[in-house]
Order: structure tokens, then sequence, then C-alpha cells
């Protein structure tokens, strides 16, 4: 199982973002969708929204397509 952390999502970007991870279906994910400073603090996220997957921050301030998702994923399982 995959953990999917969106911090910040909910902004337009944030948005986006989690509708390209719900495009997604082949791969097991666990998506949770958080706001707030104590997260951005936590991560040390600059541009929302932040994503992190299984514990490591891969972007911040951007929307992966889809494709680019899958492979951060199975770089990171």
């Amino acid at each position: 199982m995959n953990n999917i952390k969106i911090i910040g999502y909910n902004c337009s970007n944030g948005i986006k973002l989690k509708k390209n991870i719900s495009k997604i279906t082949d791969l097991d994910i666990n998506l949770e969708l958080l706001d707030g400073d104590y997260y951005l603090n936590k991560y040390n996220i600059k541009n929302i929204p932040g994503l992190i997957i299984n514990e490591k921050l891969v972007s911040e301030g951007k929307v992966l397509n889809d494709r680019e998702l899958v492979r951060m994923i199975k770089v990171l399982s």
C-alpha cells in the first residue's frame, strides 16, 4: 500500500493534483488530504500543494500529471 498525502489540498492546484491521483486505478493507494501550518512545517513545504509519497516529499507547488505520479510511486515503493 502506497501512502500519499497532499498538503494544502484546498487550493486550485491541490484540487487538480487530487483529480490526477484519482485517475490512477492500477496501484494500491491510500490518499490523505491535509491542511494547516502544522503539516507545512513538519514537511518543510514552502509552496502548496505539497505531495508526500511514503513519507518523502516529492513535489511542492506543482501539479504532476497521472503518468508522472505513477512513475514517482513506483520509484518510491
